[in-house]
């Protein structure tokens, strides 16, 4: 109650000195709920060693939740060696009592092979029971292994029921995923509108792909009004957090002087970013502004070295321009 203010005004000290008391007398609950706070350091010092202590021997008293959290302690090294074994020993106490976390965990567990033998069909068996406790980061992991057909055969109509059971819950994954669905037609009649739908409630939630797809769906006019300063506004966005292929499209959008004004210096800072990624497209333009010296200073050698990498990931364009410059004696 006092950790809440449910009753009683809010206090963290209050709250501690009652979990203590419960929790030096056996109380399971009590326990947990101690080592949460020692843990998050709410009313006591935070420290990681009496966290595990108390989940330890909540955990020990098969309360599930202390389970799943020992699990987490361990995994991430927190007041304890770190250890996947011991991980997945706790998960699996947990999850085998219910507890949704823990058994989305286990998937986790088991869909990367830490702590136990790789198994996409014993990730699915884990993930779908969190699902259908209503977990959304279980749902979207279900519905991205019916889209990817591991552990399960492959169903784009799975996918989309557990993307949207996911993304209704507001988990920015599956509602960019969601968006691909209805945007590519696949599982449900492909529409554009309800693809800019979930890419906006994505990108508002900061994911970089999101942000990127809703910039192109607003450059191309694909789903809302055509708009170069939206597309814009969803490429920088993207494009600071370092999504390369936004960089290149914010670099074309400088470039042409659509939604901002013209400027080369802009468009070359964006397709270096992209180019160092491996954008081939990037790399391409990177090098065509060294050659034409326009918006860095020219260079032939810095264009012939841009021109290679694309070159060398296939882009024809890229291998035209380095055999003029070759008969033009500008490679070494």
């Amino acid at each position: 109650m006092y950790s809440k203010g449910q009753g009683v005004p809010q206090s963290d000290e209050e709250a501690v000195k009652w979990c203590t008391k419960s929790a030096e007398q056996g109380n399971a609950n009590g326990q947990y709920n101690l080592g949460n706070m020692c843990k998050n350091g709410r009313g006591v010092p935070q420290s990681d060693e009496e966290a595990v202590k108390w989940y330890r021997k909540a955990a020990e008293q098969e309360e599930s939740y202390a389970q799943d959290n020992l699990g987490f302690m361990y995994l991430n090294g927190r007041g304890v060696p770190q250890s996947v074994q011991e991980a997945v020993k706790w998960y699996t106490k947990s999850a085998e009592q219910g507890n949704a976390s823990a058994q989305f965990n286990l998937g986790l567990m088991y869909e990367n092979g830490q702590g136990v033998p790789q198994s996409d069909e014993e990730a699915v068996k884990w993930y779908t029971k969190s699902a259908e406790q209503e977990d959304a980061d279980a749902q979207f992991k279900l519905g991205w292994m019916h889209d990817k057909g591991r552990g399960v055969p492959q169903s784009d109509e799975e996918a989309v029921k557990w993307y949207t059971k996911s993304a209704e819950q507001g988990n920015a994954s599956a509602q960019f995923n969601l968006g691909l669905m209805y945007e590519n037609g696949q599982g449900v009649p492909q529409s554009d509108e309800e693809a800019v739908k979930w890419y906006t409630k994505s990108a508002e939630q900061e994911d970089a792909d999101a942000q990127f797809k809703l910039g192109w769906m607003h450059d191309k006019g694909r789903g809302v009004p055509q708009s170069d300063e939206e597309a814009v506004k969803w490429y920088t966005k993207s494009a600071e957090q370092g999504n390369a292929s936004a960089q290149f499209n914010l670099g074309l959008m400088y470039e042409n002087g659509q939604g901002v004004p013209q400027s080369d210096e802009e468009a070359v800072k964006w397709y270096r970013k992209a180019a160092e990624q491996g954008d081939s497209d990037a790399q391409f333009n990177l090098a065509r502004k060294y050659k034409n010296g326009r918006g860095v200073p020219q260079s032939n050698e810095e264009a012939v070295k841009w021109f290679r990498n694309a070159a060398e990931q296939g882009d024809s364009d890229a291998q035209s321009q380095l055999k003029e410059m070759s008969k033009k004696g500008f490679l070494s």
